[in-house]
């Protein structure tokens, strides 16, 4: 044993390495994706070259904030999107940014669905969903501002594979930008996860009623971007225990097993899945539930998320319960995360108040590193 490694006894389980398919990861910490709001116009900005380089680190996995896949995904001011040549061509120099330090990235690709308002929309209709219910104001995740939703209008049975198709041009986008791969945004309650929810979900065609065809939506959607730029490239975000935006089903642990067992036949890459503790956003509630039947039915790299704490992310690896730990508001307000995990350091504190801001520092790239000495 060379002088510099440390005896396996003392090892950090989320400092090991970790092989993702082709890639080869350095530790086990993953950067979230997180909505940041600073892509004017639905362009990402020159600031998020910092902001995600900041973050990336030699072998790190990195997601990036959920991107647009069309004109009708938006669901709040200053996503970005992936579905023009200007957005692939302003993503390039981030993208090239986070390789040049050795990182691998994810780019997170979304649709809304209810989730907005007809001022996102084009020519100002309707959002569209699975369904015509319409979601109640939220307040949002900075505990401030409240968002108000426009009524959807519910999908024609043959518009949804336009949806479909949407999301496989989105990651062909995310390729020719330089992404290593993507994320398909099944969770938190937007346009996949309304399909997948019997909360929501009401419709009576092939794509409503049965679990199989509440899922089918988002295996046609997993089937589409697998064939267009293969499985070792394809993440999945599922949330089944959650009720984000009044999204929640009363059978969530089916819901989950079938999901997993379903997406083994496509051989993706990760299945990326919120703790069940996390049944709102932001609260994390005791819970009976567990992540572990999903995690033994997937065959491929399990992410957990959802209020982890370096504590309880080593102890996540160290009993198998996940590959990788997906971590947001600390990797937000620590841009150093995995080297204050390794070396013990305090965190610095998030501000909520600028999650959602415009400014392309405050809040965003201002959040202080350890000392290099």
């Amino acid at each position: 044993m060379s002088g510099s490694e440390t005896p396996i006894g003392n090892s950090i389980p989320l400092l090991t390495p970790y092989k993702l398919g082709n890639f080869n990861l350095s530790h086990r910490i993953v950067l979230a994706p997180l909505t940041r709001q600073r892509s004017y116009n639905s362009i990402p900005q020159p600031h998020a070259i910092l902001y995600y380089s900041q973050r990336t680190t030699n072998g790190g996995l990195l997601i990036a904030e959920a991107s647009e896949i069309s004109d009708t995904a938006k669901g709040y001011q200053d996503m970005p999107g992936i579905y023009t040549k200007e957005q692939v061509e302003a993503w390039k120099p981030i993208v090239d940014a986070v390789h040049a330090k050795g990182g691998i990235f994810f780019c997170q690709i979304w649709h809304g669905g209810r989730v907005s308002n007809s001022v996102f929309q084009p020519n100002g209709q309707a959002p569209i969903s699975c369904t015509d219910k319409p979601l109640t104001p939220q307040i949002l995740t900075n505990g401030v501002d409240v968002a108000q939703y426009t009524p959807p209008r519910r999908l024609r049975t043959d518009e949804i594979p336009g949806i479909v198709n949407d999301f496989r041009l989105a990651a062909r986008n995310a390729i020719e930008a330089g992404f290593d791969g993507v994320e398909i945004h099944g969770a938190n309650g937007y346009i996949i996860d309304q399909f997948l929810k019997d909360q929501v979900n009401d419709r009576t065609d092939q794509y409503g009623g049965s679990l199989e065809n509440r899922c089918r939506f988002a295996l046609e959607i997993v089937e589409a971007v697998v064939n267009e730029i293969g499985a070792d490239k394809v993440g999945i975000r599922l949330s089944p225990f959650a009720d984000y935006m009044e999204s929640g089903d009363s059978n969530p642990n089916a819901l989950g097993l079938y999901l997993v067992q379903s997406l083994n036949k496509y051989g993706i890459l990760y299945c990326h899945v919120i703790e069940p503790r996390m049944k709102l956003q932001d609260e994390i509630a005791e819970c009976s539930d567990s992540l572990a039947p999903m995690r033994k039915a997937f065959k491929g790299t399990f992410i957990a998320a959802g209020g982890y704490t370096r504590e309880d992310g080593n102890k996540a690896i160290a009993e198998n319960r996940a590959d990788l730990i997906a971590y947001g508001r600390l990797f937000l307000a620590n841009p150093d995360l995995p080297r204050r995990f390794e070396l013990k350091a305090p965190l610095n504190k998030y501000n909520r108040e600028t999650f959602y801001i415009s400014d392309p520092v405050l809040g965003y790239t201002d959040y202080s590193f350890l000392e290099t000495a």
